[in-house]
């Protein structure tokens, strides 16, 4: 039985992973649905947090938003976005994460085909089931083959993220943050990491910060309430050139990426979502694989540590396992500075 032959005129609905990163990653598959059926709505399940990504992700209809909580099921929230779902009438939904909970609410909302790799021993509320996740390196190539008909091949490239911001939407908030007449290079620093190792040490983003405010550039620091401490230490070090810009709105960090003349961050979300709005991005790893965890859209540069040549031979079959002995202190500030300057000299 073809469980999508029916259904194919519906909308669908993508349950996406939480995290900024693989919301992200998430446009490549709305633009491969959108070129299987091209008239067909798209929404997506969102946090809070991530919502206001797809605001920016040409394809999407619209968002769901629902906080899930953290390690319980919750049923009263899924109950509730149950509810909500129901009325839209999806005929599909493509569940992204193998865990349990992530699946009920589309069972609940009487979705009729529910879209997922097998996990949690979900049979029943997974009734599309697929096989093979872990046959798959690169989080990409599992989350886009959700998207294809069963067993159909990987494809080599997939459609690379894409994030519009509309050019009138950034006038207006330069102007209501007082940066409409700001006329230096801009260049944002992402100095926040989920996991252990990944952030590059605080103090060599205040020093890159000093020597950029040094040779006139404008310095914006983005992030979330975690970073505002790391932030004052980089404003401190780089005086009035730099602006703090951290806060609880993902969105306010979007809209500095779009005006920024070049992005310097960590492997993390907003390395993300800088790549995809197409700003130049300067991405430090360190304990983490380049190749399975870098942005689909091109970046300016990838820097990792000089020490090991060997380890990122070996990342490519091995993950992050052949290179978690690495730290991102291993990238030197004059490394960073060089590559920014090139990018903003490119950019002149």
């Amino acid at each position: 039985m073809n469980l999508n032959s029916d259904n194919t005129d519906r909308p669908v609905l993508i349950v996406p992973f939480v995290w900024i990163g693989d919301f992200v990653r998430c446009h490549s598959v709305v633009r491969l649905l959108r070129a299987q059926a091209p008239d067909r709505p798209i929404d997506m399940v969102s946090s809070t947090l991530c919502a206001p990504i797809a605001d920016y992700m040409p394809g999407v209809r619209k968002v769901i938003v629902s906080d899930q909580p953290r390690k319980r099921l919750g049923l009263a929230v899924q109950r509730d976005l149950a509810k909500r779902l129901r009325q839209n009438g999806y005929g599909q939904a493509i569940v992204m994460s193998r865990k349990w909970k992530a699946a009920l609410a589309p069972l609940l909302a009487g979705i009729p085909v529910r879209t997922g790799f097998a996990g949690e021993a979900r049979f029943g509320l997974i009734n599309d089931m697929r096989w093979g996740e872990r046959d798959l390196a690169r989080m990409i190539d599992q989350m886009g083959a959700l998207a294809l008909p069963k067993g159909a091949p990987v494809p080599a490239e997939w459609p690379l993220p894409e994030l519009r911001v509309p050019d009138n939407e950034l006038a207006r908030w330069r102007e209501l943050r007082g940066l409409e007449r700001e006329t230096r290079p801009i260049v944002t620093l992402s100095p926040g990491a989920v996991g252990a190792g990944k952030a590059w040490p605080p103090g060599h983003y205040a020093e890159l910060a000093a020597a950029l405010a040094k040779s006139g550039v404008a310095v914006w620091v983005l992030g979330g309430p975690s970073e505002t401490v790391i932030a004052r230490q980089i404003a401190e070090a780089g005086g009035p050139a730099v602006r703090d810009l951290t806060g609880t709105d993902l969105r306010n960090a979007i809209l500095a990426l779009a005006a920024a003349n070049a992005s310097v961050t960590n492997d993390s979300g907003l390395m993300h979502v800088s790549a995809a709005i197409g700003t130049p991005t300067i991405a430090i790893f360190g304990p983490t694989s380049p190749w399975h965890w870098k942005p689909l859209n091109p970046v300016s540069a990838i820097l990792e540590p000089d020490s090991d040549q060997e380890a990122r031979m070996r990342a490519r079959t091995e993950g992050n396992d052949a290179v978690r002995h690495r730290s991102t202190a291993g990238v030197a500030v004059e490394t960073v500075l060089s590559a920014v300057r090139a990018e903003l000299n490119r950019g002149r």
